[in-house]
Formats: structure tokens, sequence, C-alpha cells
């Protein structure tokens, strides 16, 4: 298994002043479609989690993220997604996945970072961005989960739980027509993001209720995304009632959020059925997949771009070095914990 140092130093190669380039062709940046913030708060989340010791690499990609996602933010707290390589940005104000993305990205760094500077920070630009709210789903579910990143370390912290309270009346309304066990018509991306949400906003805020419902959606989908003992992921296209699996193009963000939300259950509850999933999100990078493909380049230790029915995309965009490293942290972390 490749370790994710490894990783961290391909997007290290793939980075150059102002952040990582978005795209890759193989395993050359594509300088050309410039960075987003949906990626460099990733890249904060996962910078502040990879644990210590660490080499040089992961602190110094850390802080090139923090930079990025705070001159991102607008003074009324919005977020600009896109930059070009020379700097400028290319989009305006947006409350879309780009804020809710910088919002866990700064929760996480304002509740983990040793430092109390860049800690102090990352908690200020959370709170002038915490004061928006939007109708999306999981815009509000990335939200969610810097919120309880915050009320972790702050339990009184007044914007995150009112955040907490409003994503999670926004991530857990039903779709009038959604016919089936999902909150919503489809499966569409990041889908294990909605329960995890839901786990974190009832444990932060004391509700039996909502971490009962999220935990029961995850297993839904944990159920619907598995096969003949390996994870089958809802294609890039998205799945719906009576969609034949397998689908691709099959996305490493949907094993990176469905690795999260499982650990997140197995904190919450101590079962080692989520414990299990971690190791079958792992297992897929791996090859126990539905191409029987190893996802991640050897040589280079970028994650490959998406799951095909002739193999893996070989280009190793950031999106999907970032799935790697984060599902690796997650399995990792609970190798120790049930050691």
């Amino acid at each position: 298994m490749i370790d994710t140092i490894r990783a961290f130093e391909h997007l290290d190669r793939m980075s150059d002043r102002f952040g990582v380039f978005e795209h890759a062709d193989h395993v050359a940046p594509r300088r050309d479609h410039g960075y987003c913030v949906d990626d460099m708060a990733r890249l904060l989340v996962v910078a502040v989690r990879e644990p210590h010791p660490r080499p040089a690499v992961v602190d110094r990609l850390g802080a090139l993220a923090l930079e990025f996602v705070r001159r991102a933010q607008t003074p009324t707290g919005e977020t600009k997604n896109r930059r070009s390589h020379s700097g400028r940005w290319e989009t305006g104000r947006s409350t879309d996945d780009c804020w809710g993305r910088s919002l866990w990205g700064l929760g996480v760094a304002a509740a983990g970072i040793d430092d109390p500077s860049p800690r102090r920070m990352a908690l200020a630009t959370f709170e002038r961005g915490a004061s928006h709210r939007t109708g999306s789903r999981r815009t509000m579910a990335f939200a969610a989960l810097g919120a309880s990143e915050v009320l972790r370390v702050a339990p009184d912290h007044v914007a995150a739980r009112r955040l907490l309270e409003d994503a999670a009346a926004t991530v857990g309304r039903r779709d009038a027509e959604s016919s089936w066990a999902w909150l919503e018509p489809r499966l569409t991306y990041a889908n294990a993001l909605l329960p995890e949400a839901l786990i974190a906003a009832g444990d932060a805020l004391g509700s039996e209720p909502l971490t009962r419902r999220g935990l029961d959606l995850l297993a839904w989908l944990l159920d619907h995304e598995t096969r003949d003992g390996q994870l089958s992921l809802t294609p890039a296209g998205g799945a719906g009632p009576g969609d034949v699996a397998p689908g691709f193009d099959q996305q490493p963000i949907e094993v990176a959020a469905l690795a999260d939300a499982c650990a997140r259950a197995h904190d919450v509850t101590g079962d080692a059925q989520w414990a299990d999933a971690v190791g079958l999100a792992a297992e897929w990078f791996a090859g126990s997949n539905d191409a029987g493909a190893v996802m991640w380049d050897e040589a280079s230790g970028g994650g490959y771009d998406g799951l095909r029915s002739d193999g893996p995309n070989l280009n190793q965009g950031a999106e999907s070095t970032l799935a790697l490293i984060s599902t690796l942290q997650r399995s990792s972390a609970l190798v120790v914990v049930l050691s």
C-alpha cells in the first residue's frame, strides 16, 4: 500500500506559489486550468489531519492551502472558487460548494492547527463565512462538517452551533418525489457526505434522532454501494432506483466520502462494521473494485482520476490524489485505534 507522504509529494510537484493545480495530464500539472478552492479546502483538511511527526512538505502544503482559502473569501464572507495560473481570481462571490468546503477546511484548521496564530486566522475566517446560508444540501453538509469541528473545541461557539442546526435541517429534508430510502430521487456525488453531516450534527448537538437518522442512511448507502464483498460505487452520472450495477465512471471522491462517514460512525458508535467499511474503501484503491484496477501510481504517488470499465483514467489530478490521502488517513487511524 502506498503511503500518504508519497501522495503529498505528488501534490507538492503539482503546486506553485499560489496553490495546487486542479488537473493533470498523467503526472504533469495542467497549468492552464489553474486552481480551485474546492481542492485547496480538501488539502487543508488532510494536511491538518496528517499525524505528527510529519515531513515539512505536509506543513508547507497546509500553509499554502490556508492562505489560498483565506484569500478566496470576500469581505462579506462569500467565496471565490477559481483562480488562474497567473494568480487572478476568475469567478465572483459564491455560496456554492466552494463556500461549504472552505468552511469545512477552516473548521478543521481552527480545531486542529497547533500554531495559535494560523489557528486564530482560520477561526476568524470561518466566523465571517458562517453568517451565510444556502438551500443546497451538499453545500450545507460541507459547512456542517466545519461547524462540528469548531464545536468540538469550542462547544459554546454560537455561530458554529447556529450554522450546524440550520445545516442539519437542510441536509435532512426529504425530497417529496423520492421514492426510495435515500433523501433524493438519485444518488449523485460524495453521497456519504449527507449522512456524515447528520451524524456530526447529532453528535455535536446532542440529538440522538439526528445521529440515528444519519447512521441509518449511511447503512443503506453502504449496502447499496457494496457488491460481492467490495465497493461498487455510484458512477459520475449518478444512480437511481432500478439502475443496474456496476456503473462507470467511478470517482475517488465517492470512496473518500464513504471512508470519512464510516470513520465518523465508528467514532460515535464503536461498531466494528464501520471500521470494516473504511477497510473496504482503502481496498478499493488497492484494486478491490469493479475493474480489479489499482487506483494509484506507484511511481509518482498520485491517485488516478476515475475508474472505467477497462481500468483507471491515468491522469492524476488534485481531487483524486486528495481522495486517496484522505482514505488512507482514515484507514491508518482506525488500525491504530483497533490495535
